[in-house]
């Protein structure tokens, strides 16, 4: 019995002794934290965005001070689902609802991880307001601590009343009323209960719940709020039914943010966050990519822009951050139209070897089990090089291409570049751009960056870096993604220099640096609906979609006024470049792609690829740029080593006559002699002829031609042609060749 008491005792000693430690270690790492009021409330300096020079631009809470809502002018069933939602006990405990907390603690452990959290009110306005993001015990003995400060300083309908005007509900709204304006065109005064349950559902994830993002999960979402409502007694089974039959708000009532910019920052500040873990609240820095300047510039062409909408947006090419964008539509997706093929077709044909900028390809009709594509000007242009089916954005060679390679290969590329593509959109139709749902300029923006970045993808952005209350809690990350190889992204670059120079985006041909461009029109019998134009160098990437958010028609294609302003921004940008003594570097090839000079007459007759003689005239032969794993292997010998297809040969009108095939080369210099058993002699020397006489030949003997190419100083070889007689009968010869022994 006395061991046991010892025992005991031992154990109840260790025990106040580590309560102690526990306790003093509680009173020194808390000792300096305080409850601010000021933090409590939303300030105009608690959201602050920065340029590229961390000049802050932006204050995103500027004028919230006006927008308090209080807790007694909200009504009653608005209040309710936020509480049976967050916190059901929020009236009945004293900060922490140790009830929760146990039940979660015991689903955590059921389910071996940490899904369930038991934060109330009190504990997610002290987390939004006053702590920093590291998960450890430190700050939760300090969230503990403010919490029990706040629940002895405020009432509850104080405490609730703070937490509504500080929360996040995404798309750059801090608070209950820019949500209500924003979601719903509303003030929170009036809303209904399906748009209270809406709300509080938005505040788990915003990103997740939007109902302009991810209108399925805010419907499920939705539901959720109102059964936990109508669980608690908070509404009744008829207001349960109507408030789930209200309609999601399927585009926002309200533009908070007439920055554009700040628009596309604030979205994917949300995005970030619910990847990263972390509460929007606090003092928040946000560091983008912003060029204002740049902005000013396409503000100003928005401006002048008034014949349908717009959407315009720069990229910088080597940090991967947007410098500027415009939209008076938002983030539209809408079928890319031309602007996919070389991400879906040319690029990924270069990558798989079966294409090279010179590779023929015929243009023609064609119909694929009932498709039947047609190029933009209802013309079939024969055969043509791949060059210029993308530079002039023939539509047939686009189709055939993608078949060779195949949709489900090509599309893994397009994922790569993180541009997915429904399975119900795999077809052919694909190489046009026919997707049923499309992309966003952005994204078509963000995939081309992989050309000017030797083939290498980075997700683009418009944040830098967020800071929370001075602590930095992400940075945009650099991590690269190889989708093509260097020499892909540079063939295929080169190719679509060729469409800024000769091709349906030559009006861009006068800017004095290397861009490549791609055009696109999208449209049916009745009109074109969307006009694009895409350019990039080696310092930016720049987009320009026209087109009308209701899907009318335009009056202009993607090589016109498109490529007009696509025009005026780089010019623009050039401009900027060179005020601060600055370049935009060329399109330098690597190593692994090689010029190689092709042989034009056997590309232009037989539609093969053969490097050319090197003793070719100039006339005879083109450049053109291959990776040196895919250079032609035969060489063409025309000039070296002439030769010639055989000749025809009949006796008539008492004269020899020889024809000459139509392909036989005119560059050549033809020497022809004729053998009658006894003498050799030279009947013609000289150019090409259509056919030769040889007038001097006496009846009764029997002859034989030689024909022999030469060019300069190199003889090919001789053609001995069939033996003729000008021996007749008087008979009359039914044979065609009665002259041939």
């Amino acid at each position: 019995m006395r061991i046991l008491k010892g025992i005991l005792k031992w154990f109840l000693l260790i025990v106040f002794a580590l309560f102690l430690i526990g306790l003093g270690y509680y009173f020194a790492v808390t000792n300096h934290a305080q409850l601010s009021a000021e933090k409590l409330t939303l300030q105009a300096s608690n959201v602050s965005i920065y340029d590229n020079e961390n000049e802050r631009i932006i204050t995103a809470a500027s004028g919230l001070t006006k927008q308090t809502v209080f807790y007694n002018d909200l009504p009653k069933h608005t209040i309710r689902a936020f509480i049976d939602t967050e916190d059901k006990r929020f009236f009945s405990h004293r900060g922490f609802d140790f009830c929760r907390i146990a039940k979660s603690a015991y689903n955590n452990a059921r389910s071996r991880s940490f899904k369930q959290g038991a934060s109330t009110i009190s504990q997610q306005l002290i987390k939004n307001t006053h702590l920093s993001l590291e998960k450890t015990l430190k700050r939760k003995l300090i969230e503990w601590k403010l919490t029990r400060k706040l629940e002895k300083i405020y009432t509850k309908e104080e405490i609730l009343e703070k937490y509504l005007n500080v929360i996040y509900f995404g798309h750059n709204c801090f608070g209950i009323r820019s949500a209500a304006a924003f979601y719903f065109g509303n003030i929170p005064e009036k809303l209904t209960v399906g748009q209270s349950a809406i709300l509080a559902g938005l505040v788990k994830s915003p990103n997740n719940y939007s109902p302009f993002k991810n209108a399925a999960n805010c419907a499920h979402r939705k539901q959720s709020v109102l059964r936990a409502m109508l669980r608690n007694g908070s509404i009744d089974e008829e207001t349960y039914r109507n408030a789930l039959n209200e309609p999601l708000p399927t585009s926002p009532q309200y533009d908070q943010a007439a920055n554009g910019y700040a628009k596309h920052v604030f979205e994917e500040l949300t995005t970030i966050s619910a990847a990263n873990g972390f509460i929007v609240g606090g003092n928040i820095e946000i560091f983008t990519y912003l060029d204002s300047e740049t902005q000013n510039i396409l503000s100003n062409l928005a401006k002048t822009h008034t014949q349908s909408d717009i959407n315009v947006c720069v990229l910088d090419a080597n940090s991967r951050g947007f410098k500027a964008c415009v939209s008076s539509v938002g983030e539209i997706r809408r079928s890319p139209g031309s602007l996919l093929k070389p991400l879906l077709v040319y690029a990924p044909a270069v990558e798989e070897n079966i294409l090279s900028p010179a590779t023929p390809i015929l243009d023609e009709k064609i119909d694929y089990g009932g498709y039947a594509p047609e190029n933009f000007d209802k013309q079939f242009h024969g055969y043509v090089s791949a060059r210029e089916a993308l530079s002039k954005s023939f539509n047939v060679p686009a189709v055939k291409i993608l078949e060779s390679v195949g949709v489900q290969r090509a599309v893994s590329y397009l994922e790569k570049l993180r541009l997915p593509v429904p399975k119900e959109d795999y077809s052919l139709a694909l190489a046009l751009g026919g997707l049923k749902n499309g992309f966003s300029l952005r994204a078509l923006v963000d995939a081309y960056s992989v050309f000017p970045n030797e083939g290498e993808y980075v997700p683009c952005g418009f944040i830098k870096e967020i800071k929370i209350d001075g602590h930095s809690v992400y940075q945009k990350p650099q991590c690269k993604t190889r989708v093509f190889s260097k020499e892909t992204s540079y063939l295929t670059t080169n190719m679509l220099q060729s469409a800024a120079t000769n091709g349906t985006a030559k009006k861009l041909r006068p800017l004095p640096f290397d861009i490549a461009a791609k055009t696109g029109t999208v449209g049916s019998a009745n009109g074109n609906t969307d006009a694009y134009a895409l350019s990039y160098t080696t310092n930016d990437i720049v987009g320009v979609w026209l087109g009308n958010a209701d899907n009318s028609i335009v009056s202009y294609t993607g090589g016109g006024l498109p490529c007009q302003y696509l025009y005026q921004i780089n010019q623009a940008l050039h401009e900027r470049y060179q005020n601060k003594n600055q370049t935009i570097p060329a399109f330098s090839p690597p190593e692994g792609v090689v010029n190689v000079s092709i042989d034009k007459i056997l590309y232009q007759n037989e539609h093969t690829l053969a490097i050319a003689d090197e003793i070719a005239p100039a006339g005879y032969k083109f450049n053109e740029i291959f990776r040196k794993t895919n250079v032609p292997t035969f060489i063409a010998n025309h000039f070296s080593s002439p030769s010639i297809t055989m000749p025809t040969i009949r006796f008539k009108n008492d004269n020899v006559q020889i024809t000459f095939d139509e392909l036989s080369p005119d560059f050549y210099e033809y020497v022809i002699e004729r053998d009658d058993g006894q003498k050799k002699r030279v009947v013609y020397v000289g150019k090409r002829l259509d056919a030769y006489t040889d007038d001097s030949v006496e009846k009764n003997k029997r002859y034989v031609y030689t024909v022999t190419p030469k060019y300069k100083n190199h003889t090919g070889t001789s053609v001995i042609l069939p033996a003729i007689s000008t021996t007749q009968t008087d008979k009359k010869i039914l044979d065609n060749h009665w002259w041939i022994n």
